[in-house]
């Protein structure tokens, strides 16, 4: 069924949702993330490849990771998905949940940016590239989007902002609008997760626990959000309050369900980045303490030494007062 509004048309399933209908492959009349995801990957292997032949190794869990980030935006827009989403509050709450939670962490942890670095020629046009891309990083609009103090905020907007005024159900009412909420979370998801996890270089690094503080700021307040929609007994959006009377859904028991995946589902990526921050942290202090003991047994410790000779003054001094 195609559905045609202002921005252009939308392809709606008109067989009622389930877990076949879901998987099947249906790319809207005009499929922008799923060609985003395509042209992501085919960047991604392009560098790949160049570092193979430079002899220059990667990590193939990286790349494997970040490709399986674009398989997952491509499975989340361009499957029948995304046209249940039109229509089906719960859908669009799954495909929310994913864009922001699931998918940046495993573009995060596939460091685009170091492969870009070391693919990218340093002469040429490559090297023109480069320039922009250091120059952009070094930025001081680097250094505020990636601020816990407007990234956290926005992250929260994505919810709370969204929903719980008359902004989703406006922008949901035409294709433009419904794009740009899905192009707008999986932008705040890369935004909140790049300080977190990222390896790529950033204008400022906060400390681990830092990090951690910002993750488990948002978490309570993220989980709030769900339970907020699963008790409201109304519609909170609007549009999605009429779904099709040949799928007898009712809004309030999908808005539920969309309220029980933002509180479940959302929370296990939260959690996985928790669990990779403290991997990280263990490792970093691992590495510094070993450093730290193998320069002690070649230079010896002066603060250990220093504190020594205080001690042997201190009990000169005493014996000199007896």
């Amino acid at each position: 069924m195609i559905r045609g509004d202002v921005s252009g048309p939308v392809s709606i399933p008109e067989e009622p949702p389930s877990l076949e209908q879901f998987l099947i492959v249906d790319l809207q009349p005009v499929p922008v993330l799923p060609l985003l995801a395509a042209l992501l990957a085919g960047a991604y292997i392009c560098g790949w490849i160049r570092l193979r032949m430079l002899k220059r190794p990667w990590p193939v869990w990286r790349g494997g990771l970040f490709l399986i980030g674009c398989l997952l935006i491509a499975a989340t827009t361009g499957t029948r998905l995304e046209g249940y989403g039109y229509e089906l509050f719960s859908v669009f709450m799954f495909q929310q949940l994913t864009l922001m939670m699931a998918i940046p962490p495993l573009l995060v942890l596939g460091s685009p940016g170091t492969l870009l670095l070391r693919a990218t020629p340093h002469h040429g046009v490559g090297r023109l590239l480069l320039r922009i891309a250091i120059a952009g990083l070094q930025s001081r609009v680097s250094r505020f989007v990636l601020h816990p103090g407007f990234m956290i905020p926005l992250f929260l907007f994505a919810f709370y902002g969204i929903y719980l005024s008359n902004i989703a159900n406006v922008l949901l009412n035409t294709w433009l609008g419904h794009l740009g909420l899905e192009l707008s979370f999986l932008a705040a998801g890369i935004l909140f997760t790049v300080p977190l996890i990222s390896s790529d270089p950033l204008p400022k690094r906060q400390s681990h626990l830092g990090r951690l503080v910002d993750l488990f700021s948002e978490m309570p307040l993220h989980a709030f959000f769900g339970v907020i929609v699963m008790m409201a007994i109304t519609p909170l959006v609007p549009y999605f309050a009429s779904p099709p009377p040949s799928w007898a859904i009712d809004p309030v028991a999908d808005q539920s369900i969309a309220g029980a995946l933002a509180w479940s589902y959302g929370e296990a990526p939260t959690l996985a980045l928790a669990l990779v921050l403290l991997a990280r942290w263990y490792r970093d202090d691992t590495r510094l303490a070993r450093a730290r003991d193998f320069r002690i047994d070649r230079t010896g410790d002066p603060e250990l030494e220093a504190y020594n000779r205080y001690l042997q003054r201190l009990n000169a001094h005493n014996r000199t007062e007896r």
